[in-house]
């Protein structure tokens, strides 16, 4: 798809390299100022890379479809590419990366806000293993946007910035696994009528 990062040795990389300790990710001030400057000119289609990204992810990892049941079987990308649902869910991702891009320089912030998306990622059933899938994509849908802008430099700020947001939706996802499971387990606290005094 012309993509340099589109195959899948290089999406393999890009994974591995996102690590499940986010401390282990550093955002340096360079890479914050390149990834606000480039902002500037994605959000402006924000709507089309949001559909570019998800057709592309079904088109590459199409096992990714088997967590959003309302394109499960849809085979046909054009229909993708037209879909309203598509559209509205690849909105709120986008409004997701433009929150983290409003927070880089309020790491706690960002950090409560990637925490809480794994988490919520827990009751969608949409585990991990698809979370550093849609950067790589991300990546591939907004060079096009920023032709000449985009560098080296700025493709491994934004490869930094997912590999960190993806590290703590990792660990929110877990965070709420645990939660549930020990939910799960605990004995349900109910009073023990036999021993109620009248």
């Amino acid at each position: 798809m012309g993509c340099a990062i589109s195959g899948l040795a290089a999406k393999a990389e890009f994974g591995e390299r996102n690590t499940d300790d986010g401390a282990a990710v550093h955002l340096t001030q360079d890479h914050i100022q390149m990834i606000k400057e480039s902002w500037k000119v994605i959000r402006d289609d924000i709507a089309k890379v949001g559909i570019i990204m998800f057709v592309r992810l079904f088109e590459t990892h199409p096992e990714c479809k088997d967590v959003f049941f309302l394109f499960r079987d849809v085979e046909d990308l054009e229909r993708l590419r037209t879909s309203r649902e598509l559209r509205a869910h690849g909105l709120r991702v986008m409004s997701f990366i433009e929150k983290s891009v409003a927070r880089l320089d309020q790491m706690e912030r960002l950090e409560a806000l990637a925490l809480e998306l794994g988490k919520s990622h827990y009751h969608y059933n949409a585990p991990p293993k698809y979370y550093s899938y849609v950067g790589a994509e991300f990546i591939c849908a907004v060079q096009p946007i920023l032709k000449e802008k985009w560098t080296a430099e700025l493709e491994e700020a934004w490869k930094t910035m997912f590999q960190y947001l993806t590290g703590l939706m990792k660990q929110g996802y877990q965070e709420e696994s645990d939660r549930q499971q020990h939910l799960a387990a605990s004995p349900k606290e109910k009073p023990d009528k036999r021993n109620t005094v009248l």
